[in-house]
């Protein structure tokens, strides 16, 4: 059932989703200060290319470093991405079957507002430490 609909989702908005966060992550991965954004960003890509079957979990040795670094990232890229899973969201939310989609869609503003300190893990060991 997760490869039905992480497929269905790559087709209706995945994909779009994907090539965004890999945008902001190349333009991020510029200067060297950017790079640990850049590469949350292809991180949380990749996670937006295939969703279904992984969930997000905070990571307990994030620290004040990582706050800052979203507040960062917030100004930066984060408005902007969580933006468009609003705006690809309420597209889907329009039809009956992309309701799930879009639900999907605003389940995923939380990591792409706030993205440092979050881990992306399986949903068989959601809870499961390094």
């Amino acid at each position: 059932m997760k490869t039905i609909l992480n497929v269905i989702w790559l087709v209706l908005s995945g994909f779009w989703l994907f090539l965004g966060y890999i945008a902001a992550g190349l333009i991020l991965c510029i200067t060297i200060i950017g790079i640990p954004f850049g590469l949350a960003s292809f991180r949380i890509g990749l996670y937006a290319l295939w969703p279904f079957g992984h969930t997000t979990t905070e990571r307990r040795d994030a620290g004040a470093p990582s706050m800052v670094g979203n507040v960062l990232w917030l100004v930066l890229a984060g408005w902007w991405l969580a933006l468009s899973h609003i705006v690809t969201g309420i597209a889907l939310c329009v039809t009956i079957i992309g309701i799930p989609f879009g639900i999907a869609n605003f389940k995923m503003i939380p990591i792409s507002l706030l993205p440092l300190g979050r881990e992306i893990v399986p949903t068989d060991r959601p809870f499961a430490t390094r």
